[in-house]
């Protein structure tokens, strides 16, 4: 059934043909051009890079690829031949032109719904507002016999389909976020359940409580839009208006196909058709969805005090950078996954699916850095269930757990064109880094599980604590709103992100700044100096030597001078002349989401913590830091900022900026107000000050 479903939601209709009707106004083709994005028509009938509407997007099915048609008004290949009535005919009760049965896809029953004077003005859309592209329709890979399509006239006689009623108890507001839904929205051809014929089990909410009360569709779970848990009871309309707007909200996320949908239909409808849909939407009741919450374990803390479980230190290692070790994430930026319905309805199937197979999120007017998350198709099915489980039960949620055999299953289902080729085990680096050597280590960090249970165990993740939250773990020693890991990613094991791996085994080694050979010690106070504005540390003190030992653990059995790939943070062209006109431009588009339009950097929900440090300011780092010369941070920005921008692991950072727009936007915010160093004039004392110090 399954596959007979994913066939059937999956085949676009097959049309031939269009030509502008005379007569129609330019408003009017407005008004269809509006209509068209209420009902997603670009979605499915555009492929990638090509013209919109020629049709040409491949959907694999298990019976073979199909390929979307072309609906722009070419009178040979598009649908330039079809009359009002043909088109009508086509799109609100399947059938083409000639009498062609069309496949299910097209979600005829809902488009059944849409009045005359609606249909009229999208066909005015589609003959006049369409450029026409001559692209042949491309046939289907489905097998002879297979593809017949005479059966659906038996399917199509057991539809249930009528125009749209409205209800006179209700008021036109209700009834016209009724009609966008049921009609021109067909939300219930996702989120509402099927029978074992593949129809549609309610189609408006006269139906009974089946109507958009969630289904499994393409390996995605199309949550129920009732009144349960894990549905809309958490949600007011002003939520649901914004999530339709911009894609997210201060706690959950468009994704999969839910993300396509925002990017190209919702996000252009009117804020009282918006609203409209959100008081339909809230005026329906719990239905028979499945439980809200599915309980079955005891919550897992969030604390740090005690020794990393498997579970724990994945999310960790690949989680916490965007979603935060209490699962608030980042309000707008990346969802919370404390409290979040996905993440605590029984059905999982949407959480491992994104996990596995990545997305981004909408690019939107309000939202127009559409953030992205890897796949993490590397890690094994056990992997992927034990972080799924750790993230149902920690932070107070209380979900049931996942088993491999469940993430087995869903891994059989997803596409594999949807699935990224899985890299080798986790390394130092996600991509190479640009001039590596050839003879460098490719190094596998240590697992966070693999700390001994010990006394040396309890001073390694002491260091890493002291590394990741600094500026909370060392008060007295940071003057700015900044921790080690702002620049040193993920723990300091990103490549080109100054990975800490091999640190110790590189030290003592001579720094020109210095102007002689400095200990690793020396290093540590360094930063705490000028990239934190703060005061060194005693060498002998217990958070030094914790420091250390985290060092050393993650070092451990490399070779003295080892040469670690990914080490440091990569060269941008010091010839290249930077302009900081161009900069501020680049950061306010670029930058300013996350750190802030004034580079104040961005605190978390309850306005305690910084999640994005400042980039200048009193809370900032100090002149006398290397992030403060523009060839330096811009080399940084280039390789990994913003995180979550690409789909590559293991926080999706760099690949945002060019070499030349790294450089500007870098001169920009190193050139703003920050703290003063008085001990620069130490600097660099047998000669070689590069270029681009600030003094």
């Amino acid at each position: 059934m399954g596959n007979l479903l994913w066939l059937c939601v999956s085949i676009v209709f097959v049309a031939t043909a269009a030509q502008a009707e005379p007569g129609s106004t330019d408003s009017v083709v407005e008004r269809g051009q509006y209509l068209a994005r209420a009902a997603d028509c670009v979605a499915c009938h555009t492929a990638p890079g090509g013209a919109e509407f020629a049709g040409g997007l491949a959907l694999p099915t298990p019976l073979g690829r199909i390929y979307t048609t072309n609906i722009t008004p070419d009178r040979e290949t598009g649908i330039g031949s079809y009359s009002l009535d043909d088109f009508s005919r086509a799109v609100r009760e399947g059938v083409g032109k000639g009498g062609r049965y069309l496949y299910p896809a097209m979600p005829f029953p809902s488009y059944a719904k849409v009045t005359d004077a609606d249909m009229q003005t999208l066909y005015a859309y589609f003959q006049r507002g369409v450029a026409p592209v001559k692209q042949a329709n491309r046939p289907s890979d489905i097998p002879f016999l297979l593809n017949f399509r005479f059966p659906l006239f038996f399917w199509d006689a057991l539809l249930r389909r009528g125009p749209f009623r409205s209800d006179p108890t209700r008021d036109a507001q209700w009834n016209r976020g009724a009609y966008l839904v049921q009609g021109l929205g067909h939300c219930g051809t996702c989120h509402s359940p099927r029978t074992f014929t593949l129809h549609e089990k309610a189609l408006t909410e006269r139906d009974g409580p089946d109507f958009l009360a969630g289904a499994v569709v393409n390996g995605w779970y199309a949550k129920t839009l009732r009144g349960e848990t894990d549905g809309l009871g958490k949600w007011s309309e002003a939520d649901i208006v914004t999530f339709l707007m911009s894609g997210s909200t201060d706690h959950t996320a468009a994704f999969g196909d839910m993300a396509e949908v925002v990017q190209h239909s919702t996000q252009y409808l009117t804020a009282d058709d918006l609203t409209a849909i959100a008081h339909y939407l809230k005026s329906l009741p719990a239905g028979k969805a499945e439980p809200s919450v599915a309980t079955g374990r005891p919550a897992v803390t969030s604390a740090d005090g005690g020794r990393a479980s498997l579970a724990k230190a994945e999310y960790g290692e690949l989680c916490l950078a965007c979603h935060r070790a209490d699962g608030q994430g980042v309000a707008g930026i990346f969802p919370a996954l404390a409290g979040n319905d996905v993440v605590e309805t029984a059905n999982a199937t949407s959480l491992v699916h994104i996990i596995l197979s990545g997305g981004r999120r909408p690019r939107t007017t309000t939202r127009p850095n559409a953030f992205a998350m890897p796949a993490f198709t590397k890690l094994d099915d056990r992997k992927i269930a034990e972080i799924v489980t750790y993230i149902r039960t920690a932070w107070g949620n209380t979900a049931s757990a996942i088993t491999t055999e469940q993430v087995a299953k869903l891994r059989a289902i997803v596409s594999e064109a949807e699935l990224s080729p899985a890299p080798a085990e986790t390394t130092t680096q996600a991509k190479p880094p640009s001039g590596a050597q050839p003879d460098a280590i490719k190094l596998a960090p240590p697992h966070m599980a693999d700390i001994p249970d010990n006394d040396n165990g309890k001073q390694i993740l002491l260091g890493r604590r002291l590394l990741v939250d600094t500026k909370k773990s060392l008060p007295d020693n940071v003057g700015a709103a900044l921790n080690c890991d702002s620049c040193h990613l993920n723990g300091g094991n990103v490549a080109l992100a100054s990975p800490y791996l091999g640190m110790s085994v590189n030290y003592p080694r001579d720094n020109p700044r210095a102007g002689r050979r400095v200990t690793l010690e020396e290093r540590v106070n360094g930063c705490l100096l000028r990239s934190m504005n703060g005061k060194a540390l005693s060498i002998d003190s217990p958070e030094m030597k914790a420091m250390i030992a985290y060092f050393n653990w993650l070092s451990a059995g490399l070779p003295r001078n080892a040469k670690v790939e990914g080490a440091g943070i990569g060269k941008v062209d010091t010839n290249l002349v930077p302009d900081p006109v161009r900069g501020r431009e680049i950061y306010e588009s670029k930058c300013s989401e996350c750190h802030g339009k004034d580079g104040e950097g961005l605190k978390d929900a309850r306005g305690a913590d910084f999640v994005f440090p400042p980039l200048w300011g009193d809370q900032s780092f100090n002149i006398g830091a290397g992030m403060a010369r523009t060839y330096t941070a811009a080399a940084f920005i280039k390789n990994n900022m913003p995180i979550a921008y690409g789909l590559n692991t293991p926080l999706g950072q760099g690949g945002a900026l060019s070499d030349q727009d790294a450089v500007d936007v870098a001169e920009y915010f190193t050139h703003q107000p920050r703290p003063d160093f008085m001990p620069k004039v130490k600097d660099w004392p047998n000669g070689g000050k590069p270029k681009d110090a600030r003094y």
